[in-house]
C-alpha cells in the first residue's frame, strides 16, 4: 500500500457505527517520522472539525493491526508498532457522527522522540485538510463504480494497483473499470501470478470488474489503415482477456476519420466478426458516445442499426456523461479558446435525449472535471443527467471518470466528492 504525502489522508474518512448507532468518526494519518515507531511513542492527536468538534490529544482512539487502543493503552503497550507503510487509524468519539458533506479537519499530532532533548519534546506536526465524508445514502436506482483512468497520472507514480482499488472501495463503490493497456501488467499476456493477485485484490476489497477499456488502433502502421480482419483480431484478443479478468463489458475505442468522431469504416465488419465470440463469452461490446458526438448523430444511429439488424444482445452503447457538459472547462496555462477543441466548452446535450436510446445503453462512464468545496460540479448538471438515465430505464453502474487537474492525489478527493454528489442527487429523484 502507498500513502499520500499529507499527514491527513484522503481515504478512510467516515462515520463509525456500533450496531445501529453512530458513535463517532474516523480518519487516517501518515507517520511523520522517517521510520516506523513503537506506538507507545505517540503522545496523542488533537482534532478539530470546523465548529463541530474540538478535542484534546488524549481523547481520540488509535487502531493498529485491527485492534483499537486508548492513548493510555498505547503508552503501556509492548510490540505495537506504527509502520511507515501503514496509516494510523484515528477514531474520535462523537455521538451521532458528522453530517454528510465536506469538512475541514485540523490535527495536531504529537510524537515522542527519545533522541531529541526533553525541552524540545514532544515533536508536533500540524495539518489541515478538506475531506468529503463517505456517503451513507443508497444512491437511488444506480450502482456505483470507478474507472482507474480517474487516477492517471497518479497510477504508477504515487498509486499502485492495490492502493487504487482500496480508494475505490473506500467511497462505497462496488465496481471497478480498467484500461487493458493501462493497468494490466505485461499486457496482453499477464502472468498467472498477476491474474491471481488481481482476483485476490477484488475479493479483499469486495469489488467486481465492470468495464474493460480497449483500443482498435486503425492507424497502427504508417501509410496504411488496419483491415477489418485485423480490427476483429484486436477486438477478439481483448474480449478474451477481459473475460479472463472477470469483466462483463468491453469498450473498444475505435480509430476515427473525422472531428466529430465518426469511426473508421472497418468498425462494422470488425464488430460483426466478433459478435459470436462476445455471445460465447457473454461479454457486451459497447463503444462510447463521447463529446463532441451528441446522442442525435449518425454514429449513434449506425450503432443502433447494427443492434437491430443482427438482433444481438452483446453490443450496446456506452454513454460518457461529458456529452452533457454545459459550462467550459477552465483554460490551461498557455491555452486560448481559439487553440483548443471547441467541445471543451461543452456541447450541452439535452439529457432528455437518453429516453429515446434507453434500451440500448449498456454502461455509463460518469465523466467529470471539477467539483468545488460546496459539492457543486462546475461542468456537469447531475440532476437532469441522472433523471434522464432513470427515465431511460437505466439502473446499472455510474463509473466515475475523473478528467480534471492532475495534481498528485487530487483525484482521490474529487472521486469522493462526485460519489457524495451523485448519491445525494440520485436518492432525491
Amino acid at each position: 500500500m502507498l500513502l499520500e504525502r499529507d499527514l491527513i489522508q484522503s481515504t478512510g474518512f467516515r462515520n463509525v457505527r456500533d450496531g445501529d448507532a453512530i458513535v463517532g468518526f474516523q480518519f487516517h494519518v501518515r507517520m511523520q517520522s522517517y521510520r516506523g515507531m513503537a506506538a507507545s511513542l505517540i503522545d496523542g492527536i488533537a482534532v478539530r472539525v470546523g465548529d463541530l468538534v474540538d478535542v484534546g490529544p488524549e481523547v481520540p482512539l488509535w487502531t493498529f493491526g485491527g485492534r483499537t487502543y486508548t492513548l493510555r493503552e498505547l503508552w503501556e503497550s509492548e510490540g505495537v508498532r506504527w509502520q511507515l507503510e501503514e496509516p494510523g487509524v484515528v477514531t474520535v468519539p462523537f455521538p451521532g457522527g458528522l453530517p454528510e458533506g465536506i469538512h475541514e479537519v485540523s490535527v495536531e499530532l504529537r510524537l515522542r522522540m527519545s533522541y531529541i532533548p526533553l525541552e524540545h519534546q514532544p515533536s508536533v506536526f500540524r495539518a489541515t485538510k478538506r475531506i468529503t465524508l463517505t456517503s451513507d445514502l443508497d444512491g437511488g436506482p444506480f450502482k456505483y463504480g470507478v474507472s482507474l483512468y480517474s487516477f492517471m497520472h497518479d497510477y504508477g507514480t504515487v498509486l499502485d494497483l492495490e492502493t487504487a482499488l482500496a480508494a475505490v472501495a473506500d467511497v462505497g463503490a462496488t465496481g471497478v473499470e480498467i484500461l487493458g493497456e493501462g493497468h494490466v501488467a505485461n499486457y496482453p499476456e499477464p502472468s498467472t501470478a498477476w491474474i491471481d493477485a488481481w482476483f485476490g485484490l477484488l475479493e479483499k476489497y469486495s469489488l467486481e470488474p465492470t468495464n474493460y477499456g480497449s483500443w482498435i488502433d486503425t492507424r497502427l502502421h504508417p501509410g496504411r489503415s488496419m483491415s477489418a480482419e485485423e480490427g476483429a483480431a484486436t477486438l477478439q484478443r481483448d474480449l478474451r482477456l477481459a473475460k479472463r479478468l472477470g469483466f462483463r463489458f468491453v469498450r473498444p475505442k475505435i480509430g476515427v476519420v473525422s472531428s466529430d468522431l465518426i469511426p473508421d469504416p472497418i468498425w462494422t465488419e470488425s464488430v460483426e466478426r466478433s459478435l459470436d465470440l462476445a455471445a460465447e463469452l457473454d461479454v457486451v461490446i459497447c463503444p462510447e458516445i463521447h463529446s463532441p458526438t451528441p446522442i442525435k448523430h449518425p454514429v449513434v444511429d449506425d450503432y443502433i442499426a447494427l443492434i437491430e439488424r443482427t438482433g444481438t444482445k452483446h453490443f450496446g452503447l456506452l454513454i460518457d456523461t461529458g456529452i452533457f457538459q454545459d459550462r467550459p472547462i477552465p483554460l490551461r496555462p498557455g491555452e486560448t479558446r481559439e487553440t483548443r477543441p471547441a467541445f471543451l466548452d461543452g456541447i450541452g446535450v439535452d439529457p432528455a435525449d437518453l429516453v429515446d436510446i434507453g434500451k440500448y445503453i449498456a454502461f455509463v462512464q460518469a465523466k467529470f472535471h471539477d467539483i468545488d468545496d460546496t459539492l457543486e460540479d462546475q461542468q456537469i448538471p447531475w440532476e437532469p443527467v441522472l433523471r434522464g438515465l432513470r427515465d431511460a430505464g437505466y439502473s446499472g453502474y455510474l463509473s466515475s471518470e475523473y478528467e480534471g487537474d492532475r495534481t498528485p492525489w487530487r483525484s482521490l478527493e474529487q472521486i469522493r466528492r462526485q460519489h457524495s454528489l451523485m448519491r445525494r442527487v440520485a436518492s432525491q429523484l
